[in-house]
């Protein structure tokens, strides 16, 4: 018997009281010169007969009356006709009608009376490139490992015609027969020491790292209640422009990501004279499992820390030193902790946002205003059915009180952003990009 556990057991929650918690990856890639007017078509044909399902992608909730939900079972029965979809681009198949079907896709919650992941294969878009929008319950993977297990299924060759799909049990995992989630002596062992070190973490807080605490945030336009209804943009920069940036500055990669973002968010609530006078504050999620399980377990290994994005200040250089140094302050924190207690302080942190994942809960000051997520992505060429990855875009959760979410794979040579957000809430999304294209223009 396989126990739910608790954050992982609020987001199936959240899912039925009406918003989507999936985490999804969005793929271009590049059809090769020589592939068939049917390309799309054979390739969903040859992923239908792939059965050897890892154990993750037969997970579904089973619920009891009155409960929440508790266990999972595992479904033996998957039928890939319903998981596996094909759909086309309406013509002319242009990039904002690409969009608008993901944007409906990721709109869509799943059904948790089956195991909970689909993948659609797109096709007819104008530029030529098939997509892969590939979606997983935030409950079954974390995004860490729905970007590690996307990836895995690709080849490292142009010259491999075939390739695998994502619910594919690794042949490490069919030999190991590792299991894809805690146990309940597992569980009830880590929730017990990680909360007997909360009172320390508490204090290390407030006295060893000087942290932007919880309910410091401003209350934005981002900060309120939503609806069901997504909006999803994406686009790519070239990594080198950001590792120029980088050395130029000395910060980190991910520092210049968190101020483009901030430079982003400053001018799009500026445009709407709603820059509120203090900084803005991030969630930043950090992964805390072990990088040789990274792809082997299912659930929620997720830590976070809190960032000031110092919206408040105009210079932009002078921005990114305030962020660089609120960033080097976490990281010397988690640095110093063991696992568990870092995960303890972890959940000190993301206690708020665990809350609003449920409607109607959302209420007071926000603990902090966006999220700011960067997973490291591919670090060589990869394909599929002979077709080069061109870019894998990350599209995660948005929740009440958090009506935009900014998440980036950073690869070998591309810098790949997914923006979600509220339909309603957050209008003109896509203008994020073009001031994130501004804010990197700044730094260098």
């Amino acid at each position: 018997m396989e126990l739910i556990a608790p954050l992982d057991a609020i987001f199936l929650l959240g899912d039925r009281l009406g918003h989507p918690m999936h985490v999804a990856v969005l793929q271009v890639f590049d059809v090769p010169a020589d592939a068939a007017p049917d390309f799309a078509r054979r390739v969903q044909a040859e992923l239908s007969a792939d059965k050897a399902i890892d154990p993750a992608f037969r997970k579904r909730p089973r619920y009891l009356p009155f409960l929440p939900p508790l266990i999972w079972a595992s479904d033996e029965d998957i039928d890939l006709r319903y998981h596996l979809r094909r759909v086309s681009v309406p013509h002319p198949g242009e990039a904002g009608q690409v969009l608008q079907l993901v944007s409906e896709l990721h709109s869509t919650p799943l059904d948790d009376r089956r195991p909970l992941w689909e993948t659609y294969l797109i096709d007819g878009a104008s530029d030529g490139r098939i997509r892969l929008y590939s979606k997983v319950h935030h409950s079954v993977f974390d995004g860490v490992s729905v970007a590690n297990v996307v990836h895995r299924s690709l080849a490292h060759e142009a010259g491999i015609a075939e390739g695998g799909a994502i619910w594919h049990t690794p042949r490490a995992l069919e030999s190991a027969g590792v299991a894809s989630g805690p146990t309940l002596s597992a569980a009830a062992k880590s929730a017990a020491a990680a909360m007997s070190s909360v009172p320390t973490m508490i204090r290390a807080t407030v006295f060893q790292q000087q942290l932007t605490l919880p309910y410091e945030a401003p209350r934005t336009m981002f900060n309120v209640p939503i609806g069901p209804e997504r909006q999803c943009v994406v686009r790519s920069w070239k990594l080198e422009r950001l590792m120029r940036a980088k050395r130029g500055l000395g910060v980190t990669v991910n520092d210049v990501v968190l101020a483009m973002a901030a430079g982003a968010l400053r001018t799009y609530l500026i445009e709407r004279d709603a820059l509120p006078d203090k900084p803005l504050i991030a969630l930043v999620p950090v992964s805390l499992r072990a990088k040789d399980r990274a792809e082997a377990a299912g659930g929620n290994k997720v830590g976070a820390v809190l960032c000031g994005l110092a919206t408040d200040i105009a210079n932009p250089l002078d921005r990114i030193r305030h962020i660089a140094d609120s960033m080097r302050r976490s990281k010397q924190l988690y640095a110093s902790l063991p696992t568990t207690n870092a995960m303890a302080l972890s959940a000190c942190v993301l206690g708020p946002l665990a809350l609003s994942l449920l409607p109607g809960i959302h209420s007071g000051p926000p603990p902090f205003n966006v999220v700011v997520s960067n997973i490291p992505g591919p670090r060589r060429p990869l394909y599929w059915h002979g077709a080069r990855l061109a870019a894998s875009y990350p599209l995660s959760i948005v929740a009440d009180g958090q009506a935009v979410n900014i998440t980036v794979f950073s690869t070998a040579n591309s810098l790949d952003v997914g923006i979600v957000g509220d339909d309603r809430r957050v209008p003109q999304l896509a203008g994020l990009l073009d001031h994130l294209e501004n804010a990197l223009g700044e730094l260098e």
